[in-house]
């Protein structure tokens, strides 16, 4: 029976082995590996969320406008407009907030959303006209334009992404 003997390279050899060996891009174990994972539930929320920021936006400008019409006007604006902020952000939280869920839930929990939002402005308005009695126009004008951006921003979310 023969035994081998272990191969013996030259010095110099064994140094360019190593070196390359060292530079070579081995694959990582699977356990440290990361792999992007795409989220609907979060890109949704942070949709919705950047499309209340830019209502937001909107929403101060209006008011801003009215302020040439008046301090009265300037804060009914801001105060319809704020009350669809109010509204959109709470119908995001609700929407989004359970995570992944069955599709009877999440529908029921969109439903739920949109009723919250409908009804925190309407009783924004509520304040804001009778509470307080602001002119009612520039109010309006606030939701109207609050909506407008609202819709803008989420097709232009929806564009983003194809």
């Amino acid at each position: 029976m023969r035994i081998h003997r272990p191969l013996r390279l030259p010095q110099k050899c064994r140094a360019a082995i190593l070196l390359r060996l060292r530079r070579a891009d081995w694959p990582t174990p699977a356990a440290e590996r990361v792999q992007p994972v795409h989220d609907p539930i979060a890109a949704g929320r942070r949709s919705a969320l950047r499309a209340v920021a830019m209502q937001a936006i909107v929403v101060a400008l209006v008011a801003a406008a009215f302020l040439l019409q008046g301090q009265r006007h300037a804060l009914a604006a801001a105060g319809g407009g704020a009350a669809l902020l109010v509204g959109n952000a709470l119908s995001t939280l609700l929407a989004f907030g359970g995570g992944i869920q069955p599709a009877g839930i999440a529908m029921a929990r969109t439903l739920a959303g949109a009723m919250v939002k409908w009804l925190v402005v309407l009783a924004g308005l509520a304040l804001v006209l009778g509470g307080w009695r602001l002119p009612a126009i520039p109010a309006l004008v606030g939701v109207g334009m609050g909506l407008v951006a609202h819709s803008v921003a989420m097709i232009i979310q929806m564009n983003r992404r194809r």
